[in-house]
């Protein structure tokens, strides 16, 4: 499952494979937001718009998990997520 998270500067790609923490798989600025935004947009993945997030998950290094302190915030963003995609979460130990 992936989310994206964005504000109208930058765009960041969540992605969590149900083991471990959700890792940040894309992020951009300017142009580069832009199409990660419309790539996420054909291939049908979550968008929701969390200004604050954003900020905080683009110090985020690519491909890394996302720290602890960010966990109860991704949290709810994969929910929503799950939520309009109707899937449920397959967590692996």
């Amino acid at each position: 499952m992936e989310k994206v998270t964005l504000d109208k500067s930058v765009a960041i790609s969540l992605e969590y494979d149900g083991k471990g923490a959700p890792t940040v798989s894309a992020k951009g600025y300017g142009y580069v937001a832009e199409a990660i935004i419309q790539i996420a947009k054909e291939n049908d993945i979550p968008i929701t718009s969390d200004e604050n997030l954003a900020a905080l998950l683009s110090q985020v290094e690519l491909d890394s998990e996302i720290p602890e302190s960010l966990y109860e915030a991704v949290v709810q963003v994969l929910i929503f997520a799950y939520q309009i995609s109707g899937k449920q979460p397959e967590l692996k130990p």
